[in-house]
């Protein structure tokens, strides 16, 4: 039995993480011939075992077809051409279907989300972060659903960057059909579409929320174009703080229902940001490491950043809050406020400006303590 065969055999049986999944694929391949003898052997039940006999003969065999096809293939996790991030997330994908070009699977991506039901104001800025992450040298990944997905990946496009679709169907299925030829588009302009289910697996309901995972489990973080308070792009958001990632959020007019979901992440500790340069500064893009002797500490740990006058500091926004705001928020005197809030300036916590202070962008672990998505 081939390789591919026993990947989408192992993909009908519940009950293993991707890690196992991997490694009882391997001994089979290894060991050739008739795999059914060694089931057992490799741990796997009754019921599992039953699983992989059973697989659908249509589904397997369509998907078979499918990977022969120019283009097509299946990557195994902890094989090579697996995507390097996804093998660190909780519930990773065993296996996933790939169209176009494996390679972009390694590049540095940003995800990037919003509703389907966009305003003017999403258009553009999801157009204008797209062109310039992708300038900062970051490939896009989305779900090339309607909306800002496709927005997303067209501004990619246009921008001559790669862009990566994941797909909650299967990659004979693609799902909106109205993004068949961006799907094509973004193989032939060297970016990949990519899918954890069997090639003619249906755009089911439970699959897109799962698909998320995968999103931003590809990416250094989210970007949030626009969002009601039940856009499936918060799910993505949880995810990615679950998964580590940096979660990024765009303000937006007050009173518009898509802007809710994005204010709402930006309370909670999403890094607001106004321009693409805003995320590649906060990741790191473009930096570049001196050699230092190993035992040089050139910054403090986690456990020794200590936030100052934290009650203060609570009552500073990014917007210009003037003292007497601050202390009365605050509850305390105004010249007791005036010192600390000197000593936060001096630390890097906030500036002064005309009019009051303003909050600084500092310190990514401190936000993510705070954001309970």
């Amino acid at each position: 039995m081939q390789r591919e065969e026993i990947g989408l055999r192992m993909h009908a049986v519940t009950g293993i993480n991707a890690q196992q999944a991997s490694q009882i694929i391997h001994q089979l391949v290894i060991e050739g011939g008739d795999p059914y003898p060694l089931l057992n052997l490799l741990g796997l039940n009754n019921k599992q075992q039953e699983q992989f006999r059973h697989t659908p003969t249509h589904y397997l065999q369509a998907s078979l077809k499918w990977l022969e096809q120019p283009g097509n293939q299946m990557v195994i996790y902890g094989e090579p051409g697996f995507p390097e991030l996804l093998t660190h997330i909780a519930d990773a994908p065993f296996l996933l279907m790939v169209r176009g070009n494996p390679a972009a699977l390694q590049l540095p991506q940003i995800a990037m989300v919003g509703s389907r039901q966009f305003s003017h104001y999403g258009e553009h800025w999801g157009n204008d972060f797209a062109t310039g992450l992708v300038h900062c040298g970051f490939a896009i990944t989305s779900g090339l659903a309607i909306g800002i997905d496709g927005i997303c990946h067209r501004a990619a496009l246009a921008a001559q960057g790669v862009t990566i679709a994941v797909l909650g169907s299967g990659l004979a299925n693609i799902y909106p059909r109205r993004h068949r030829y961006l799907s094509e588009q973004i193989v032939e302009q060297g970016g990949a579409v990519v899918s954890e289910h069997l090639a003619t697996d249906l755009p089911l309901a439970d699959h897109f929320p799962r698909r998320n995972r995968i999103i931003s489990g590809l990416s250094m973080g989210v970007v949030v174009i626009e969002a009601s308070l039940r856009s499936g792009s918060l799910i993505t958001a949880r995810c990615a703080l679950e998964q580590g990632r940096e979660v990024f959020a765009l303000p937006g007019a007050l009173g518009s229902p898509m802007s809710e979901g994005t204010h709402w992440l930006i309370q909670q500790g999403a890094s607001l940001v106004t321009g693409p340069k805003d995320i590649a500064e906060q990741l790191g893009s473009g930096l570049h490491w001196l050699s230092v002797n190993e035992n040089t500490t050139i910054s403090a740990s986690e456990a020794q950043v200590e936030l100052p006058f934290a009650d203060v500091l609570a009552n500073v926004g990014y917007e210009v809050t003037p003292v007497d705001v601050v202390a009365e928020r605050a509850g305390q005197p105004v010249p007791e406020v005036v010192i600390k809030l000197l000593d936060l300036e001096l630390a890097g916590w906030i500036a002064a400006v005309s009019g009051g202070y303003v909050r600084l962008r500092r310190a990514g672990h401190v936000r993510r303590t705070h954001v309970l998505v």
